[in-house]
Order: C-alpha cells, then sequence, then structure tokens
C-alpha cells in the first residue's frame, strides 16, 4: 500500500499520496488541495514546492550530490567533454561513437549566425551589458526561423533548433566581445572542437589565422562549461519552463532564461565576487577585517560565494573548480585575488560563525577567477554561464513538450490588499 499524508483543515482530515523518486526523495502530492480544501499552501520563493518531475538531474543538498542523469559531476567532469554531457542532458544516455561524431558535425554545421543579426547587433547602444545584448540577440535569432515559432512543430523541428541554438550561442557571444574591444568578428573555425572553437573567436584576431588556445585552458573552460550545464529547478530553469508552459518557442524561452540568470543573486554572483576580492586587496588584504565585517549585523557586507539556496554542506562543483583553478594558474601565473581567495575559504571554515550557518564555498567562488585568468572582463562572467545553461534548459523544454501532464504555470497567490469597496465619481473624490 503507498503512502499517505494527511493534512487536517478546519477540523477536517485530508488524506493526499506521497511520491517517491528515483533516490528516495518525497514529495506530498497536493494538486487536489485547493479542489477538496478551498485551501492554497503559501511557500514564498518556492523553498519547498515541487513544480514538475524530471529525470534530467538530481541533486542532494544535504549531502552535496549532484548527477546528471544517474552519473555523478565528479565523475563527467573528470572524463566526458562538454558535447557528451550535452548529449546525456537532451537525450538521456551518452553517446556512442558514431552518435557523437553526427551530433558534434551537425552542430558544426550551425555555429555561423545570420549576417542580419549584424545591423540590430550593431545599432546597441556602446556600453550596454553583455546579458541584454545576448537575450535580445536569441530572441532576434527566431525571427530568422519563423517555422521553428510554431508551437506545434515536428520532433524533428525540435531537435534541429536545439541544435541551431547550442551551435550559435558560442558565435553570439564571442561577437559581443569582440564588439566590447572594438575588434572584427573571428568567424568559426570548424576544425577545432566546440570548446576551442569559442576561444578562438573570443582571443583570436582575423590577422592570426593561427591561433591555438592552450589545451590546460581548453581541459579548464570545459570543465566549466560542464559545471554550469544544469542545476535542476533553479531560477533561470523555472523561469523557462514557465514560458515554455505557454507553447512559446523555444528562442523565446530561452531568451527569458538568460533575462533571469542575469540577475546578481543568480548567474551574476560570480563577478559580485570577483569584485568582493578586489575590494579586499585594494584595502591591503586584510582577510580578518572582512570576515568581521560579515559577522557584523549592523554591517551590509557579505560574503560573496559562501553558502547556497540548495546546499546544506559542501558544493561539489566547488571543489572540481578550486582544483581547475590551480591548473590554469600555472599556466597564466598566480593571482594575488586567488591568494585572498585561499585564505578567506580558509579563515571562514575554521569560524564557528560560518560553519553553524553551513556557509561553505560554492561553485561561483573560485569561477569567477578562472575566467579572469582566461581573460574575461567581468561583465561577461554571465554570459560565459548562459553558453553551457543553454543546454540545461533545452534539455527540460524537451522534456516539457513532452510530457502530457504539464499545463500552462499559473502559481496561485495570497491576497493581503485593500478589501472590497465601492466606487466614488471622480467629482466626489
Amino acid at each position: 500500500m503507498s503512502e499517505t499524508a494527511k493534512i487536517i483543515v478546519e477540523g477536517k482530515e485530508y488524506e493526499f499520496p506521497i511520491i517517491v523518486g528515483t533516490e528516495g526523495e518525497k514529495a506530498i502530492d497536493i494538486s487536489k488541495l485547493r479542489d477538496l480544501t478551498g485551501h492554497i499552501t503559501l511557500d514564498i520563493g518556492f523553498k519547498n514546492t515541487g513544480s514538475t518531475k524530471s529525470d534530467i538531474t538530481f541533486l542532494d543538498g544535504e549531502e552535496g550530490i549532484l548527477h546528471h542523469r544517474g552519473y555523478s559531476i565528479e565523475d563527467l567532469a573528470e572524463h566526458a567533454s562538454f558535447l557528451e554531457v550535452s548529449y546525456l542532458l537532451l537525450y538521456g544516455k551518452l553517446p556512442n561513437a558514431a552518435e557523437y561524431e553526427e551530433f558534434t558535425s551537425t552542430i558544426k554545421e550551425h555555429t555561423l549566425a545570420n549576417e542580419g543579426l549584424l545591423a540590430m547587433f550593431n545599432s546597441f547602444p556602446t556600453g550596454s551589458h553583455p546579458m541584454g545584448q545576448l537575450s535580445s540577440m536569441v530572441a532576434a535569432l527566431g525571427l530568422y526561423y519563423p517555422k521553428a515559432l510554431n508551437p506545434h512543430r515536428s520532433e524533428e523541428a525540435i531537435n534541429r533548433t536545439i541544435l541551431r541554438l547550442m551551435a550559435k550561442m558560442p558565435t553570439i557571444c564571442a561577437m559581443i566581445y569582440k564588439k566590447r574591444n572594438g575588434h572584427p568578428t573571428v568567424y568559426p573555425k570548424n576544425s577545432l572542437d566546440y570548446v576551442a572553437n569559442y576561444l578562438n573567436m573570443t582571443f583570436g584576431q582575423v590577422t592570426m589565422p593561427e591561433y591555438e588556445p592552450d589545451p590546460v585552458l581548453v581541459s579548464a573552460m570545459n570543465k566549466l562549461l560542464i559545471l554550469h550545464a544544469d542545476h535542476e529547478q533553479n531560477c533561470s530553469t523555472s523561469t523557462v519552463r514557465i514560458v515554455g508552459s505557454s507553447q512559446a518557442n523555444l528562442y523565446a524561452t530561452i531568451s527569458a532564461g538568460i533575462s533571469a540568470l542575469w540577475g546578481p543573486l543568480h548567474g551574476g554572483a560570480n563577478q559580485e565576487v570577483i569584485e568582493m576580492l578586489e575590494k579586499i586587496h585594494h584595502d591591503g588584504g586584510d582577510v580578518d577585517k572582512w570576515v568581521a565585517k560579515a559577522k557584523d549585523k549592523e554591517d551590509p557586507f557579505r560574503l560573496m560565494g559562501f553558502g547556497h539556496r540548495v546546499y546544506k554542506n559542501f558544493d561539489p562543483r566547488a571543489v572540481i573548480i578550486k582544483k581547475s583553478a590551480y591548473e590554469v594558474f600555472e599556466v597564466t601565473g598566480m593571482n594575488p585575488l586567488l591568494e585572498i581567495a585561499l585564505k578567506l575559504e580558509e579563515t571562514a571554515l575554521k569560524d564557528d560563525y560560518f560553519i553553524s550557518r553551513k556557509l561553505y564555498p560554492n561553485v561561483d567562488f573560485y569561477s569567477g577567477l578562472i575566467y579572469q585568468a582566461l581573460g574575461f572582463p567581468e561583465e561577461m562572467f554571465t554570459v560565459l554561464f548562459a553558453i553551457p545553461r543553454t543546454v540545461g534548459w533545452l534539455a527540460h523544454m524537451v522534456e516539457l513538450l513532452g510530457d502530457k501532464e504539464q499545463k500552462i504555470s499559473r502559481p496561485r497567490q495570497w491576497y493581503t490588499g485593500q478589501d472590497e469597496r465601492s466606487y466614488t465619481d471622480l467629482q466626489k473624490r
């Protein structure tokens, strides 16, 4: 007999089914709560609310576990390429050699962005934020593929759009970087793999056709892309699912995800870590002083890159990325900000204030340092996050489109405004 949960509402008892996930995670199915009781639940920020079933990513915040389709993030980051992980997220399994060859070849066929986008791109104000440019460009990209905007598209058409978006995201992001520096666009070089091609379009020059990125830096970038590819029902993924539930096209849903990712509490956190480390560095590097400020309730200063909404232990991605940071700095040279970060981490992890609050370093704590070492400016950090997360968003859209139980998202609210009153004529008010 399946488990049930009993809820007493205004003296009357109701039973609701308890459903159990693959990893033993339990949820109370309250889909019929309002129909049976007339009540809704209030869960500000959706901290305890499951909005969907998913077989893409499993996350256990208490144990520090992150799995994609059953594979641990540690295993994937150590052995897989980003495109292997992308295939896994999209299609549910790791590709064999033939499938991988076809997948990568098809992506290479779509790496060029339509030249018509350049007119719009060149009209963006000088100094406009890269994330605003990226969101606009992805939304506009759909206008060049009108058939893809049909909500009742075939599985083949959906897959073609997925591969097109995956292929063009690095190209568009590299265009944004080049525009920022006033440099001409470097076109895709499809003899390179996905990661090396992006670095070539970003840091290569038209006058330097033989540019080849350092293999250590390519490897670090590959790991960063894998670590950011999907992270369950976070703010941007939930946004993509909500927008997609209205049967909006994939270009619109990904553009919406980019806008959600833009926020400093989500994708912009690694930029804030760098800004914090620079502030400490310019102040003389006294870590103890800034740890004390973080503990002072009257001081607005916060230690960025510590703690996580879901992880209540360590962030498994942070362990992987810390190792990559050392490998990168062996190539690029030591960064004084890394030394401050290490001191900050060591001090905080020995302090009862942080231990009791489970404030451990998260993935953002080290990722910004690597991006900076690679040569990216801070305002490009979130753009770099968007490239791999696009794959996660698309995987969730594939899942949503194939789920017969899905309906348009429509959360309820608890109204706290003015109670009923009557209209008064304008002249009598």
